[in-house]
C-alpha cells in the first residue's frame, strides 16, 4: 500500500491523491516535521495523533492508526525536497495552507521552538507553494489559540 502511494506521489501521474492516500501522506509530513529536532517522543505523538484527529475528524484510535501508517511512509519517503514537492503536485492549494497550521502546532506542542524545526517548516512550506507571510500567519493563528 504504501510503495503504490509513493508510486502515485513520485510518478508523473496527474491525478489527485485520494482522501486516504491524502491523509497519510500529510500525516507523513508532520511525523517528518516533528523528528526534525532528533527528539520523537511521546509528547509529540500525543500532539501528532491529536492533530491528526482534529484535522481530519477521526477518532484517536483511527489517528493512531494513521500517524503508524505515516511512520512508515516517511522512513520510506525520499528526501524532504521531492517528498513534499510531490505533495504540492498532487493537493490542492487551500488543504497544503491547512497542513502548514497543523505542522506549526506539532512544532510548538512542546512549548519550544528548535531551529532545525523552523527551517524544515520555512522549507516545506516553500516547496508547498506558501509564502514566508502565509507561513508567519499559520504560526501566528496557532499560537493565539
Amino acid at each position: 500500500m504504501l510503495k503504490n502511494l509513493l508510486d502515485v506521489l513520485l510518478g508523473n501521474e496527474e491525478d489527485k491523491l485520494n482522501d486516504e492516500d491524502e491523509k497519510i501522506a500529510l500525516a507523513a509530513l508532520c511525523v517528518r516535521v516533528a523528528k526534525s529536532d532528533n527528539v520523537y517522543d511521546q509528547s509529540e505523538i500525543s500532539s501528532i495523533d491529536a492533530e491528526l484527529s482534529q484535522h481530519f475528524s477521526l477518532s484517536m484510535a483511527d489517528a493512531a492508526v494513521l500517524r503508524g501508517q505515516a511512520e512508515k511512509l516517511e522512513q520510506e519517503a525520499p528526501d524532504t525536497v521531492r517528498f513534499t514537492r510531490a505533495i504540492k503536485e498532487k493537493i490542492e492549494l487551500e488543504k497544503r495552507s491547512k497542513i502548514l497550521e497543523t505542522l506549526w502546532k506539532i512544532t510548538l506542542a512542546d512549548g519550544k521552538r528548535e531551529a532545525e524545526e523552523d527551517s524544515l517548516i520555512r522549507l516545506v512550506s516553500s516547496l508547498l507553494g506558501l509564502t514566508d507571510i502565509e507561513s508567519a500567519r499559520a504560526r501566528q493563528k496557532v499560537t493565539k489559540k
